[in-house]
C-alpha cells in the first residue's frame, strides 16, 4: 500500500543545513496497522507528512496504492490525498465556528458530492464513532475525547484506503486515549483500512501490528 525508497529529507537554511530523514526503506501492506516510535525531534512528523504527501523528499520515491507520487502536480497531488488519504492530528485542527456536521463533511467540499449526499456520509462517520448525538454541537461544547473522534470522523467521511494519524491519543488521559485507540483498531479491522500512527506511548504502539523506531532521522527497527 506504501513503498518508500531510500527516502531522505534535508532542511536548509542560508548558514544551516539539518538531515532530518535519512535512507528510510520502508514497506506499508494493505491492512496493516504500523506505528512509527522515537524521540522528540527525531523525524517521526517529518516521515508521515511525507507518507501524506504534504511535503516532499529531499531525495528517494514513494508509492501509494502503486502510483508513484513524485511527479504529480500541486493539483494531482490535492485530488490524491482527498481520495485516497485520511489525516488525524493531535490538535484534532477542527473549525471552531463549524457544527460538527460541518466540520466532517469538509473533505468531502472537494468531490463532486450533493449537499444530500454529503450530510448522509458525514451522520454515518459520526455514527461509526459514536457521535450521532453531537451533529449540532461546536467543538467548544465538546471533550477533547469526543473532539479527536470528529476528528477521526473527518478523516474517515470520504472512505480513504489509508489513515496517517499523528498522535492522535496525545492530548487525551489514558482511558480517552484508549477509547480513541479502540476505534482506530475497529476500523483496522473491520474496514480493512492501512493506518500508520506516531506516537510516545507505548503501550498503544503494542496495540498495532508492526512497530517502527526512529532516532536522529534513521530508522532503527
Amino acid at each position: 500500500m506504501i513503498k518508500l525508497q531510500n527516502i531522505q529529507k534535508v532542511y536548509r537554511t542560508d548558514t544551516i543545513e539539518t538531515l532530518a530523514l535519512n535512507g528510510i526503506n520502508l514497506d506499508i501492506a494493505k491492512g496493516e496497522f504500523l506505528s512509527i516510535m522515537g524521540p522528540s525531534g527525531c523525524g517521526k512528523s517529518t516521515l508521515l507528512n511525507i507518507m501524506g504527501l504534504l511535503d516532499m523528499p529531499s531525495k528517494g520515491s514513494i508509492n501509494i496504492s502503486d502510483q508513484t507520487t513524485n511527479n504529480l502536480n500541486d493539483k494531482q497531488l490535492a485530488k490524491f490525498r482527498n481520495h485516497k488519504l485520511g489525516f488525524i492530528f493531535q490538535s484534532y485542527h477542527l473549525i471552531g465556528d463549524l457544527q460538527v456536521l460541518d466540520n466532517v463533511e469538509l473533505p468531502l467540499l472537494y468531490r463532486d458530492t450533493t449537499a444530500k449526499e454529503r450530510k448522509r456520509l458525514a451522520t454515518e462517520a459520526l455514527e461509526k464513532v459514536g457521535l450521532s448525538n453531537r451533529l449540532k454541537h461546536f467543538p467548544k461544547q465538546l471533550s477533547g475525547g469526543q473532539r479527536q473522534r470528529v476528528a477521526i470522523a473527518r478523516a474517515i467521511v470520504g472512505n480513504p484506503e489509508i489513515i496517517l494519524a499523528d498522535e492522535p491519543t496525545g492530548n487525551l488521559d489514558s482511558a480517552m486515549g484508549n477509547e480513541i485507540m479502540d476505534i482506530l483498531l475497529q476500523l483496522n479491522r473491520n474496514e480493512g483500512t492501512t493506518i500508520v500512527m506516531v506516537t510516545h506511548d507505548e503501550s498503544m504502539a503494542q496495540k498495532t501490528h508492526r512497530l517502527v523506531r526512529l532516532f536522529d532521522g534513521s530508522q532503527v527497527q
